[in-house]
């Protein structure tokens, strides 16, 4: 018997795009947001020693500084935050506040998945025409079972869970999956992470911007260095992949609503 993606890669071999990537949090289901949540509880709970300003630019330099040890991801972020919050009183917070930071890791740990609006939809309709692929970053065990819990693994053809999203990475992706970068798309929410290096690596993507980005992956780009493409939400992806895959795209970024699509 011939599984989903055998037959998605037959469908239509002239097609300009025979592979789709897609980002896992922030694009098919919520994750900074749960972040933010935290951050500003953080935020409060230090205050008492330093101002909310300097309690934002000390994490933030503080989980750059950690990615190298810790990578990305919950367990990272929690570390981060007691680092942070130690520096910050120096030293005065008390083990109770330290306790709390913890409880907060374990409960984004453990905070169910929220599917993004027309994500399961839109990846079930696409299964059938399109291998299908995950390509996210972050704490393997994490990732691992949000992918579980979000009852969208069995579409895809491969999970990769990577330290780095870079053009290197992308690439050995994708020798792992046989597929030419000309094939392929990637779908995600950040620019620094999954559409510059894609489409540095000669392949194409899509943009979906999430309503909140964690400030690590904002980046200024040379609008005229790369080009991709723009769309609001998941449920507007098919047509535009139908549009590339089958040679009717203009070439240029259209950072515009795409028209049709799934409906609610």
């Amino acid at each position: 018997m011939s599984s989903r993606w055998e037959l998605a890669s037959r469908v239509n071999p002239a097609m300009t795009v025979s592979l789709v990537g897609f980002d896992a949090d922030d694009t098919l289901w919520h994750s900074e947001s749960h972040f933010a949540v935290t951050e500003e509880k953080f935020r409060s709970l230090v205050e008492p020693w330093v101002p909310a300003d300097t309690v934002d630019e000390a994490l933030l330099n503080q989980e750059r500084s950690n990615l190298e040890l810790f990578g990305y991801g919950v367990k990272g972020f929690t570390l981060s935050m007691v680092e942070t919050a130690v520096e910050l009183t120096d030293g005065a917070i008390p083990a109770s506040s330290i306790r709390e930071i913890i409880e907060w890791g374990k409960e984004l740990m453990t905070h169910p998945v929220e599917l993004l609006d027309k994500a399961k939809e839109t990846i079930e309709f696409l299964s059938d025409s399109y291998r299908l692929v995950l390509i996210t970053k972050g704490d393997l065990f994490h990732q691992e079972s949000k992918v579980a819990e979000s009852g969208l693994a069995d579409y895809f053809e491969r999970v990769e869970i990577l330290s780095e999203k870079s053009p290197m990475s992308y690439a050995q992706v994708l020798n792992r999956l046989g597929a030419d970068p000309e094939r392929f798309i990637m779908v995600g929410n950040s620019l620094r992470s999954d559409v510059l290096p894609v489409v540095r690596l000669g392949a194409k993507a899509v943009h979906v911007p999430y309503g909140i980005t964690w400030a690590h992956e904002h980046v200024e780009i040379d609008e005229h260095e790369v080009v991709w493409e723009q769309i609001e939400h998941l449920g507007e992806l098919p047509p535009l992949l139908d549009r590339v895959a089958n040679h009717t795209s203009n070439g240029q970024a259209t950072r515009s609503n795409t028209t049709g699509g799934i409906s609610t």
